[in-house]
């Protein structure tokens, strides 16, 4: 198991689960402070050394044993927002394209895009897509693709 030391370094001292920072000098005992996230492993078995995340405590203990949610920028006018983690495991499983979002115009598309590529950078940094603005409908698609 990694040190929470290691683990906030490589993680640039981000919760991998809401993108906000960490304090590193907060207490462990504080909702705000860091924790380490081991992922989910079958029971019984030890985490893949490398595999933890860096944590929030609070988000750490609220996603429990359940499946995380990881939310879409408020700021962002999208409709129809496929959950982030879903999509994550499926492009990660199958790779292609997968339409994520709509948006009424090609400017929030595009915004909407450039935030998704920055989030996954950080929510799943193995994971290598790029984003597209496709029209369709009288509307824009935000499209997924694999690298």
């Amino acid at each position: 198991m990694s040190t929470l030391d290691e683990v906030g370094t490589r993680d640039a001292w981000r919760c991998w689960l809401c993108d906000e920072p960490v304090d590193p000098d907060a207490s462990v005992n504080s909702d705000r402070g860091p924790s380490i996230d081991g992922g989910a492993t079958p029971k019984g078995k030890k985490a893949a050394p490398g595999s933890e995340r860096l944590a929030h405590r609070a988000c750490n203990t609220r996603k429990g044993a359940v499946k995380p949610v990881v939310a879409w920028s408020p700021s962002l006018f999208v409709v129809e927002p496929a959950p982030i983690v879903s999509t994550v495991e499926r492009l990660t499983r199958k790779g292609g394209r997968e339409v994520v979002a709509r948006c009424p115009t090609k400017a929030d598309g595009e915004k909407a895009a450039a935030w998704l590529v920055d989030r996954l950078s950080r929510f799943a940094p193995d994971l290598r897509v790029t984003a597209a603005v496709e029209p369709g409908g009288g509307q824009f698609l935000l499209v997924l693709r694999t690298v």
